[in-house]
């Protein structure tokens, strides 16, 4: 007696669990329906975006320091070539003249 009233408890949760399941999987076809799936993908794709550049810009808030000196590195790094042409001292127009080979050539 107790195993048939276990046996139709069980039966009930799993009837409502796929009742659940399949209100669940209809509600998505009609949303894919309504939209596509290329919207709801770039609806999923925006969100995400606008996550990133949020905590993004916490971070950049709360690093102002960090953020300008790697700023300021990396247009050091970019500048360097007219930087160290401008700290040159080398008045030879051949700037490889002592790697041209010798004269006895």
């Amino acid at each position: 007696m107790k195993l048939a009233r276990q046996m139709e408890e069980d039966r009930a949760m799993r009837d409502a669990a796929r009742a659940l399941f399949l209100t669940d999987l209809q509600l998505i076809r009609h949303d894919v329906k309504q939209r596509g799936l290329g919207q709801r993908m770039a609806d999923r794709l925006g969100e995400g975006a606008a996550d990133m550049m949020e905590d993004a810009s916490d971070y950049a808030s709360k690093n102002r320091g960090a953020i300008a000196a790697v700023a300021i590195a990396a247009v050091l790094w970019f500048a360097r070539g007219p930087i160290l042409r401008f700290f040159d001292n080398d008045t030879d127009p051949e700037p490889n003249a002592e790697y041209a080979g010798s004269e006895d050539d």
